[in-house]
């Protein structure tokens, strides 16, 4: 894809998560091929569907697509495992009620069959790295225009460290997702725990930056840190997935070159 299609093929996708979300956003995607985009150019579809799920702040029940991908039953809902050995399923339903978070149709469910998660977790990898930028934007945004002793608090040195080390946190974890591969079970494990990391480590810093004004339910940099929570657990952990990475490069006795730098 060129890169001026790849530019309207954004900003569609933009309009449309700003416009619609949950169910109706889901179906606004099939209309706009996302199936299909799946299926014929999946490397771009997925970095740039679910980077602008997290930027935006909508959701969609779209990880199933991903999931199912290889099985040929996009559109339907599989039972993903969540953090502390528990499983879910994302319905493609408006219903909400009785689910982990109250914006997402996200139930707890008994165990379900193991199927492969590269893709997947991949795929949450975007999202969160997507998240924990708009977390960093607002952030930026409220240093600029806070004003405190007579000047922005964006010139404090302890606020621009805080921001600083964010944006260290997202820029690496979006290498690493950037740098995985379905095939290689490794490097999937390490870019979602990466980007989970990354975006628990962004709403830390960015709600210091917020000071009070962060912790209300009201403000959108609570919608994306609830938002970050879950996803983390979503297919594993950060903490879970570094500890399984640990293992299997203990297993293997070395460590395999992820990045050429």
């Amino acid at each position: 894809m060129d890169p001026e299609a790849l530019r309207m093929l954004a900003d569609s996708l933009r309009t449309t998560m700003y416009a619609a979300s949950g169910a109706k956003l889901d179906a606004a995607l099939a209309d706009l091929g996302w199936r299909d985009m799946l299926d014929e150019i999946p490397d771009t579809a997925i970095p740039l569907v679910f980077r602008l799920l997290g930027e935006t702040g909508a959701h969609a029940p779209v990880l199933n697509d991903v999931v199912l991908r290889s099985a040929r039953q996009v559109g339907a809902t599989i039972p993903l495992p969540y953090a502390g050995g528990s499983w879910v399923v994302w319905e493609r339903t408006g219903q909400t009620t009785s689910a982990l978070d109250e914006a997402l149709p996200i139930h707890r469910v008994p165990q379900g069959d193991p199927v492969p998660l590269e893709a997947g977790r991949r795929s949450l990898g975007w999202w969160l790295v997507g998240t924990s930028r708009a977390m960093l934007s607002l952030a930026r945004q409220h240093a600029l225009d806070r004003i405190q002793f007579g000047r922005p608090i964006a010139s404090f040195q302890a606020v621009r460290h805080r921001l600083a080390e964010a944006l260290v946190a997202i820029e690496g974890a979006e290498a690493t997702v950037a740098a995985a591969t379905d095939s290689d079970v490794l490097s999937c494990l390490l870019a979602k725990a990466a980007a989970g990391q990354a975006a628990l480590t962004t709403a830390r810093h960015c709600q210091q930056v917020f000071g009070g004004i962060g912790f209300t339910a009201e403000h959108p940099l609570h919608h994306h840190i609830k938002r970050s929570l879950l996803l983390d657990g979503l297919l594993g952990s950060a903490r879970e997935l570094t500890r399984e990475a640990g293992i299997i490069l203990s297993s293997n006795g070395s460590a395999p070159r992820l990045v050429d730098l």
